[in-house]
């Protein structure tokens, strides 16, 4: 894992939110050209600044790394939807995931 993987991954995450580079660099408080700066190659950001774009992009870092999640994003929505459902309710929901996983 490298640099390059870092900014591809923050284009498609933001591609998904549907976010331009402008409206991302303004939202977390930098120039407009921020992002489009990260995109190119011409910067990278610091521990902290990432930190701040997985929050903006509605992912945890953990996330952010797995590749095998093709949209965290919806993940993240998913889990935050299930955090109050009740057992018998999570029950419906697994045997629902496993049945469209053997597909």
């Amino acid at each position: 894992m490298d640099i390059e993987f870092i900014r591809e991954r923050i284009s498609a995450l933001r591609t998904k939110k549907n976010v331009s580079e402008y409206r991302m660099s303004t939202d977390l408080g930098h120039s407009k050209s921020y992002m489009q700066s990260i995109s190119s190659g011409r910067a990278v950001p610091s521990l902290n600044e990432f930190l701040y774009i997985c929050e903006y992009l509605g992912v945890t870092p953990k996330e952010f790394f797995d590749t095998e999640v093709q949209d965290p994003q919806l993940v993240q929505k998913l889990y935050q939807l299930t955090k109050t459902m009740d057992d018998a309710d999570l029950k419906v929901l697994i045997a629902t995931a496993e049945r469209l996983n053997a597909k």
